[in-house]
């Protein structure tokens, strides 16, 4: 078996109902799990993305991209590591307000991990940390022993790091393909 490890693939369509079932029935087809997702809308107007992150091997995940462009609802996909993408998580925790207050080192933890509280009320503090999957756990972990009340992290948002959109030189290109064959 091939060495497994995280992919991140972009998916650009219009907004249709419907379409994020048909993604998801790709990689349950494949016994895949589908660690992360966020759906937003591009910097091409009317056109949404889809970034969504699994665990696998290459020749799969490159199959996973294919079923995915058959979609009609689909413009393009494409497959990336994580050394092709500037990408972040955020991370939510609620915590008691007392247990914060007890303990003189919650300050240091806060700004050691570069998060920010968004919310102070008698009854708890909510903090935000953005980073990378590690990075938002490792926060996790130490506000552990404060008695979290609730944590949640979003899916991970990407960018590539070309200067350019792929979608926007896809599209030009179709558009060039179209124009030549009228």
């Amino acid at each position: 078996m091939m060495d497994e490890q995280l992919f991140t693939v972009a998916v650009f369509s219009e907004n249709q109902v419907g379409l994020l079932n048909q993604i998801s029935i790709i990689f349950t087809r494949r016994c895949l799990n589908i660690e992360s997702l966020s759906v937003s809308p591009s910097s091409i107007e009317g056109i949404h993305k889809f970034i969504i992150t699994c665990y696998s091997n290459r020749p799969m995940m490159e199959r996973v991209v294919q079923q995915i462009e058959k979609r009609i609802d689909v413009l393009k996909a494409y497959l990336y590591t994580d050394e092709e993408i500037v990408y972040q998580e955020v991370a939510l925790y609620k915590v008691p307000t007392r247990r914060l207050l007890d303990d003189k080192n919650v300050e240091e933890i806060i700004r050691n991990h570069n998060a920010r509280i968004l919310e102070i009320t008698r009854e708890y503090v909510v903090i935000e940390k953005t980073g990378h999957t590690e990075e938002t756990e490792a926060l996790f972990q130490e506000l552990q022993k404060y008695d979290i009340l609730q944590f949640v992290r979003s899916g991970r948002v990407a960018v590539t790091k070309d200067t350019k959109e792929h979608l926007s030189i896809y599209l030009t290109e179709q558009n060039m393909r179209k124009n030549n064959t009228l």
